[in-house]
This record gives C-alpha cells, sequence and structure tokens, in this order.
C-alpha cells in the first residue's frame, strides 16, 4: 500500500476505499496508484467511473472506454482469436489493461441418467431431477424475518459431500422401501468443458474483449490498435471484428457532427445575410470564425485536452459565440461610423 494514503477504510479484512491526505493527485495519479495496489493474479484491472461504465454496458455491452467484439460460428474459434488480439493489443502505446473473455473455458458437471437402470429401480427422471437439485444445488424450505430483513434458508448437502466428483458419485438416492442406492449406479457423472455464457449479436456468436487506455485519446489509440490487429492477427472465413464502446458513440458522433457542422456554418450565413443584406458584412462576420477555431486549438492543447464528442459540440458552440461577438461588433462600427459621419461629416 503507498505510503501516502493514511485515511484507511477496510471492511471485513478487504480494502474498501482509500484517499490520500498528505497531497492533491489527479484521476490519473489515484488510478496508477490503485493499479499498483490492487493486483489479483487471474484478473485485469479496468478503471471506469461506475455509473458512466454501467450506462456503457447497458447502451453496448462493454464496460470500458474501448471494446474489440469478435464475431462467427464457434466460441472455439473465437476464443483462440480474442486471446491472440490480447497479446498484441497489450503491445499499443495507450493500454493500460487487455482482457480477451473466455468463451469455451467453462466447466460443467454433466450427468447422463441410465433410463434403463431407473426403470429398474422404479425412479422416475422428474424425482432423481429434484433429488440432484436439492443435494447440489439447494432448495429453498423456509425465509428467516429479522426486523425489516429478509433470508431465505437454504437446504443441500453441506461441502465435503458435494465438492468433488467422487463425493457426487456417492450421493444416496432413496428408494422405495428405505433403501438406498448410490448415484453413480443410475447416472454416468463426468465434468465436461463448455461456454460459461453464450452471446449472440446479429444472429451471429460474439466473443468481447475489454481494453481501458490511459494517456491516449480513444482515436488514435484505436487507429493504432486496428492497424495492430490488422497486420498481426489472420481471421479465418467466416469471422469479423468490430470496435465499441465509448469509441462506438464517437464514430456514430462523429458521422453527425460531420453533417451538423456545415449546416450550422451554412445556417449562421443564410442568418446573417437575412440581417444585413450585404453579403461583405457576412463575410467580415465568417472571417472572425477561423481566428476563433485556432484559438479554441491552442487551449486545447496548453490545458492537455484530447478531442472528444463534447469538444465537437463545443466548437460548433463557439462559431455561434464568435459570429455573435462578430455582429455586436460590426453593428457598434456601423453606428459609430454613423456618428462619426453625423459629426465630422463625409
Amino acid at each position: 500500500m503507498p505510503a501516502q494514503y493514511a485515511g484507511l477504510i477496510a471492511f471485513e479484512d478487504d480494502l474498501a476505499f482509500f484517499w490520500p491526505e498528505e497531497r492533491y493527485i489527479t484521476i490519473d495519479e489515484l488510478i496508477d496508484d490503485l493499479d499498483r495496489a490492487v493486483q489479483f493474479p487471474g484478473l485485469t484491472n479496468a478503471w471506469t467511473m461506475p455509473i458512466k461504465g454501467r450506462m456503457d454496458m447497458i447502451a453496448t455491452g462493454i464496460r470500458t472506454p474501448v471494446g474489440l467484439k469478435i464475431s462467427g460460428a464457434d466460441l472455439e474459434t473465437i476464443e483462440a482469436i480474442a486471446v491472440e488480439v490480447e497479446e498484441h493489443l497489450t503491445t499499443v502505446p495507450g493500454a493500460r489493461s487487455v482482457y480477451a473473455e473466455r468463451t469455451a473455458g467453462g466447466y460443467f458437471l454433466d450427468i447422463d441418467w441410465d433410463r434403463k437402470e431407473l426403470a429398474r429401480y422404479g425412479i422416475s427422471v422428474k424425482h432423481i431431477q429434484s433429488i440432484i437439485q436439492t443435494a447440489i444445488g439447494g432448495v429453498n424450505i423456509t425465509q428467516t424475518v429479522e426486523g425489516l430483513e429478509r433470508y431465505t434458508v437454504n437446504l443441500r448437502y453441506q461441502r465435503d459431500f458435494r465438492n468433488d466428483l467422487d463425493s457426487l458419485k456417492r450421493v444416496l438416492v432413496p428408494l422405495q422401501g428405505g433403501a438406498h442406492v448410490p448415484i453413480s449406479q443410475l447416472a454416468k457423472l463426468q465434468i465436461l468443458q463448455g461456454p460459461p455464457m453464450i452471446k449472440s449479436e446479429n444472429a451471429r456468436l460474439n466473443g468481447w474483449v475489454f481494453l481501458d487506455i490511459e494517456g491516449v485519446d480513444l482515436g488514435s489509440y484505436v487507429d493504432g490498435a486496428r492497424q495492430v490487429v490488422a497486420e498481426q492477427v489472420e481471421l479465418p472465413a467466416g469471422y469479423s471484428l468490430s470496435w465499441s464502446g465509448q469509441y462506438e458513440y464517437m464514430e456514430r458522433a462523429r458521422a453527425r457532427l460531420a453533417v451538423v457542422g456545415p449546416i450550422t456554418i451554412v445556417t449562421i450565413v443564410l442568418l446573417l445575410f437575412v440581417s444585413f443584406r450585404s453579403m461583405t458584412e457576412v463575410l467580415i462576420i465568417m472571417g472572425t470564425l477561423p481566428t476563433a477555431l485556432i484559438g479554441g486549438i491552442w487551449l486545447l492543447y496548453l490545458l492537455g485536452y484530447n478531442m472528444s464528442v463534447a469538444v465537437g459540440v463545443g466548437f460548433i458552440a463557439l462559431a455561434g459565440v464568435a459570429a455573435e461577438t462578430g455582429v455586436v461588433m460590426l453593428i457598434y462600427l456601423e453606428l459609430a461610423y454613423r456618428k462619426y459621419r453625423e459629426r465630422y461629416g463625409d
């Protein structure tokens, strides 16, 4: 734990929250300190704002700033592509963390019933499945009320009787007459691999790669990452890649701004022409826009901001403010010139 973190709140021996008391730090510095302090084997950190990450996940499924969706017909092939992409994207400048979902790495207990044995002992499939559900998965038998809180009481075998395959094979099934028979005589139990979760979009199976970035804007990182993937990863026939997450918002907004920007400028020109009835005065006012945009770009550079959707909208607002200021100045100059002519003549 970094020494500067004096205020430490722990809950049940787990790190809940800490904040430095000795100095002011930025969000990026805090994330770097958290990333060094919080490291668990097999887990990859991705630091996002909770509400923002949740909204991104609801809208696109990707809860990190950038995500890569791999589509195809076979989950094992998708996983292989995702792992290969993960290895290459970690080398792209600006990548804080890269994690590829393991779409085919789940383990499942498979029970194949021997229906002849079930019939010999007079046991129905429904009955034996209810026993397995109760013994392994558990069943809620009642509910306890503690003040305003309610908790369900779940009944199942103790962990020693269900924590491995050999223990499960010794689960006893009650028969009519009070006798018991181990489940291994009624079914074949084995551990099989399969997909822990199946995702699909546009009627195609999906596997996702989550990417967290630092020190670079979304567009620059995706441009570099797309070039690396195109050069290093060879996709089989029938498989495709699509970039998602906040980058998807940016691409959509960029396409709209490419239309809205020119429409805004044309609208300003028409309104100015209707107001002044002179193309010369309109051009004088519109001449202030390049200067205002250059000043905005300088300010972005000095403050260290990256280009984003909000910045693009801000430049549109800046164009309107610059045109409004130009109108005010032009009207003021016309009035001043008119008073000068009235006082001193031509």
